[in-house]
């Protein structure tokens, strides 16, 4: 086959053995005690099902007001109240779904393993089109009212009719014949879509015909092997401003000039998930599972926490004064945004949660591989309810 995907544990595994073959594998971090100020409770669960493989797919959550749009491996999508949990609607289709939902007031778009895209309406969750792109798709569509953009794993950019889901046109990257199993999520900004790819390039797409705006290498390939030479731009472009905010595996994290590519800066740093911008700093997980905080407009360090070293961390995301990050089994974590401290801790389930938590109208909204959806509301703890504690596992899935 031209082009291997691998599973990104057998990766990890695999690289470290590239390495140093007499060095045992990275255990996960053991989780330990600490001294919480935040107490964290369940509000909401329900469940679109899931797949009983580690296949790590692209199937997060989309939020449109006040509704959340999930979606499973069996075909499923829903929508609830972000609120209550409450369901609006299912819609059952025949297909595999790998990744999505993406949504926009009007319209929400899946795709599956074997190409096929679906676009529902947003309001009953009716099937508006199908189209068959042909490539795998493993991240969530970008879907605005002017244009639907996908990314397949064959190294293509479509950009569909939300109207009808014809294409109005393609862009086509070169795939390395090895390259991590997973797809960076397209982004639309302004008059351009920005997506990464596994040639360890960022592209900018014209959304009127496709054409490249820009294409920025964020670095070059470099190791004795192909898996040392993995630099796939898997996680999701972040804009903010002028500025546009990248994660490369096996190489940078940069920032880059919205109207040009041009790098900014860039430093040494592995992540295959992505990131999260607020305010002055942008927040990193790793490929080991550290958490970084860096300043947006230098990149210089603000503090590293370690603590959940190789637990195998989702994006981190920003929820209020809190970093919140997930990890393979069901664990999510709160970071004090400005220190890094870890200052809440629950157990959703048992299964590893891939996909990066959202922050909706005071929750936390998490979706785990199994297609378990929770929702939590993190307070804060008065003074006398600091001494650690061990939270309770909780598992409806």
């Amino acid at each position: 086959m031209r082009r291997l995907a691998l599973v990104l544990a057998l990766i990890v595994l695999a690289t470290a053995c590239s390495k140093n073959k007499t060095k045992s594998v990275d255990q996960p971090a053991k989780l330990v005690p600490f001294a919480a100020s935040l107490r964290v409770e369940r509000v909401w669960t329900a469940n679109v099902g899931g797949t009983r493989t580690p296949l790590l797919l692209g199937l997060n959550l989309a939020v449109e007001g006040n509704t959340v749009y999930a979606a499973g491996w069996g075909g499923e999508v829903a929508a609830f109240d972000v609120s209550t949990g409450h369901r609006l609607w299912r819609r059952r289709l025949k297909a595999n779904l790998a990744g999505g939902p993406g949504a926009d007031p009007d319209l929400i778009v899946v795709g599956s393993l074997d190409g096929d895209v679906f676009g529902l309406r947003a309001s009953d969750g009716a099937v508006v089109w199908h189209a068959d792109i042909g490539g795998e798709i493993l991240a969530a569509p970008a879907v605005t009212p002017r244009i639907v953009v996908v990314r397949a794993v064959d190294g293509k950019l479509h950009g569909l009719s939300p109207a009808d889901g014809h294409e109005f046109w393609q862009v086509q990257q070169t795939v390395p014949g090895l390259s991590l199993r997973g797809t960076s999520q397209p982004d639309v900004v302004g008059e351009v879509a920005i997506c990464g790819f596994d040639n360890g390039k960022v592209v900018a797409a014209n959304l009127s015909d496709g054409s490249s705006v820009w294409e920025t290498e964020i670095s070059k390939p470099h190791g004795s092997n192909q898996i040392e030479q993995l630099d796939d731009v898997d996680a999701t472009p972040r804009t903010e401003g002028n500025d546009v905010y990248v994660a490369q595996f096996q190489g940078k994290v940069a920032r880059l000039a919205l109207d040009t590519g041009q790098i900014w800066w860039s430093h040494d740093m592995s992540s295959y998930r992505g990131m999260a911008v607020d305010g002055d700093s942008v927040y990193v997980s790793t490929a080991d599972g550290q958490v970084v905080a860096m300043h947006r407009a230098t990149g210089v360090e603000i503090w590293r926490q370690k603590a959940l070293m190789n637990r195998d961390l989702t994006s981190p995301t920003v929820a209020g004064d809190a970093i919140v990050v997930a990890d393979y089994k069901g664990y999510v974590h709160w970071l004090n945004k400005e220190t890094g401290a870890l200052i809440g801790r629950v157990q959703s389930g048992k299964r590893r949660i891939s996909n990066t938590p959202v922050a909706a109208d005071g929750l936390l909204l998490v979706v785990n591989d199994r297609g378990g959806v929770a929702a939590f509301r993190a307070i804060p703890t008065a003074p006398s309810a600091l001494p650690a504690r061990r939270h309770r596992s909780w598992n409806p899935f």
